[in-house]
Formats: C-alpha cells, sequence, structure tokens
C-alpha cells in the first residue's frame, strides 16, 4: 500500500514503441495520481493516451512494447511483473473500466453470477454470501432494483446500466487504482451524467486514485482535478484542470478548448484544427505540433523542446514543452520562473 507521501500510481519517463522497427509511438512520459485524486488525460486519437493506459493496465496492445521507464503501483514496479504477478494485482489492486461494455462481459452468464464468481475465488465466500456482496456493489453504483439486476444477462440491460455492472465489478476488490478508458465515450449525454457522477462519487467515498482516459474536455472538466494534455506520444501540458481550461498555455490544448468550446452553445461554425499529428517515428527534431500551429518560428523546429515547470495560482506549478508560451500569453499574467522538468 502506498504511504501517504507516495502516490498510489507513478509512471516515470515511459517509452512505448510499436512494430517491428521499434518505432517510438509514446516518449518520456511521466506523472502521478494520489489517492482520491483524479488525473484525466486528453488527446486526438494517435496521442498516445490509450497505448499508456494499456501500459499502467499491463495489456499492451499487439505489437507494442514497453521499452523504457518504470511504471509502479503502490510501491509495486509493475512493469517487470509476470503473468502470476499481474494476476494478483488485477482486481484486487487495480481496475479497469472500458468503453463498449457490453464486450467485456460473457453473454451466457448473468451478471451476477461475473460478480460473484470473482468474489467467492478471491474472499472465499458461499454462494449466498457473495450472491448478497454482488447484490450489495449493484445497489452502491445506482442500480435500481439491484436483486432482479443480478439474475439478468447482458443483453437484458441497457449500456448505462451494464457500464454501471463494469464499475461494480471493477471496485469489487476495493482496488487503490481505477483506470476508465473511454468509459463514458458510447453512452448517450444523460447515461454519461450519471455514470460521470458515480466515478466521482466512488472515488470521493473510497478514496480511490482515477486515471480517466479521454478525448473529450467536457468530460476531464466535470470528473478530475488535474489534466494531462497528450499529443503525438508527449505530454505537451500538465496542471490543474480548472486553470488548464481555463487558460491554457500550450497552442495545442488551445487547439482543443476552441474545437470543444466549452460553455459556447450558440456557435453554429465547426472548429477544426488544421493538419494531421505525425505518424510515429516521424516528426522532426523540434516541436511535433509546430507544422500545425499559428505561433511556430524557425525556433521551433531546430532542437527538442523540454516540458518545463512553471508556477501556477492553483497549487505552485504546471508544465508546458513550448519555447513561446510565456510571450504568447495564453495563460494571461502568469510568472515566467521557467524551469526544465526532471525527467
Amino acid at each position: 500500500m502506498p504511504t501517504p507521501d507516495q502516490p498510489v500510481l507513478a509512471v516515470e519517463g515511459l517509452h512505448i514503441t510499436v512494430g517491428h522497427g521499434r518505432t517510438e509511438a509514446v516518449r518520456d512520459v511521466s506523472f502521478a495520481v494520489r489517492a482520491g485524486e483524479a488525473v484525466g488525460l486528453v488527446g486526438e486519437s494517435g496521442s498516445g493516451k490509450t497505448l499508456t493506459c494499456r501500459s499502467v493496465l499491463g495489456l499492451p496492445a499487439p505489437g507494442t512494447a514497453v521499452s523504457a521507464g518504470r511504471i509502479t503501483l503502490g510501491g509495486t514496479e509493475l512493469t517487470t511483473l509476470g503473468e502470476r504477478g499481474w494476476q494478483r494485482v488485477r482486481g484486487d489492486r487495480l481496475g479497469a473500466v472500458f468503453q463498449d461494455p457490453g464486450s467485456y462481459l460473457n453473454p451466457s452468464l448473468t451478471v451476477g453470477r461475473q460478480l460473484a464468481e470473482p468474489l467467492r475465488l478471491r474472499l472465499g465466500l458461499s454462494r449466498a454470501e457473495a450472491r448478497r456482496r454482488a447484490v450489495a456493489l449493484f445497489a452502491a453504483v445506482g442500480l435500481h432494483d439491484p436483486e432482479s439486476v443480478h439474475d439478468r444477462f447482458p443483453h437484458e440491460l441497457s449500456g448505462g446500466m451494464l457500464q454501471r455492472v463494469l464499475i461494480a465489478i471493477a471496485v469489487s476488490g476495493e482496488p487503490e487504482l481505477l483506470v476508465a478508458d473511454e468509459a463514458t465515450t458510447a453512452l448517450d449525454t444523460v447515461v454519461q451524467a450519471e455514470v460521470l457522477d458515480l466515478l466521482d462519487r466512488l472515488r470521493r467515498d473510497r478514496g480511490l486514485a482515477l486515471l480517466l482516459v479521454t478525448h473529450d474536455l467536457a468530460v476531464v472538466a466535470e470528473v478530475t482535478d488535474r489534466l494531462l494534455v497528450l499529443y503525438a506520444g508527449e505530454i505537451v501540458e500538465d496542471g490543474p484542470t480548472a486553470e488548464v481550461i481555463a487558460a491554457p498555455a500550450h497552442p495545442y490544448t488551445e487547439a482543443l478548448l476552441r474545437v470543444a468550446s466549452l460553455g459556447d452553445r450558440h456557435r453554429r461554425e465547426l472548429a477544426v484544427i488544421p493538419g494531421r499529428p505525425p505518424e510515429p517515428g516521424t516528426a522532426g527534431a523540434g516541436c511535433r505540433f509546430a507544422d500545425r500551429c499559428t505561433y511556430a518560428t524557425d525556433a521551433c523546429t531546430a532542437a527538442p523542446v523540454p516540458l518545463t515547470a512553471v508556477h501556477s495560482a492553483a497549487d505552485g506549478t504546471r508544465a508546458v514543452r513550448c519555447l513561446r508560451a510565456d510571450e504568447l500569453a495564453l495563460q494571461g499574467a502568469r510568472s515566467t520562473d521557467r524551469t526544465e522538468v526532471p525527467a
């Protein structure tokens, strides 16, 4: 278990490669999630957020591998675990919720059995005790008439109900960390809001560390305390969610917010970010966003741009990977005291 000063999850200098040529798709990603804290990973498709998430879960996509870095859960090094080690971690210390919950459930078994059987194996409960525990968990995640839900098959439940079932399964072992990868993407707006409220309540009531992976800035604005913006496999901005959304420090974050139009209900014209992200392994020496950035200069493409720390009003630090963040004043009035973030 983590100590009070130790984060539940710590990712340090993570590098992920894809394909036989070992093309680097994620480069030098570092962050931490503490007990009761919600951290969001956002970015376009291909930004590396899901690759990072799957590495945390020990479920690398086919053809990908962690080539460098450390991932620790409460002090336990995950990148060196074998299959038996992962079996002890998943479910007990690490829970996960994904998009399209129906595809993660066995259609031939009732949802109650799919929750109760792991409880029996993990805790040595009798069949009756496991049923009582499963029904209580279904009630805890807001399922109405949990006794009835326990005996129903996945095809008899709506998408929102299935997501609640998956959340109940994910938290049944009282994990330290819950990873939600695009968990609300397939749901309608009302159900999405209900699931987000549930995740927020669970992490507050249980002291869960929550890692929320999404492309939707409205989702992270609703739930998370801290926001990590990924672009082309790199963190380009890191800071308190409210502060980043109110005053972005990186041109890419600014562009994402412009496209999302948070709070702008009257806009009729669809905003887009010109161009496309670079393919893995094709980025130049400098800023990977430079060819899509209206603020870029020759200096932006001359050499790698470090992730640098900047003081903020909220919690003391923010970080941004941009040579011109200060002079462009994307964040507004703030300190220009910048130091390179250690790897």
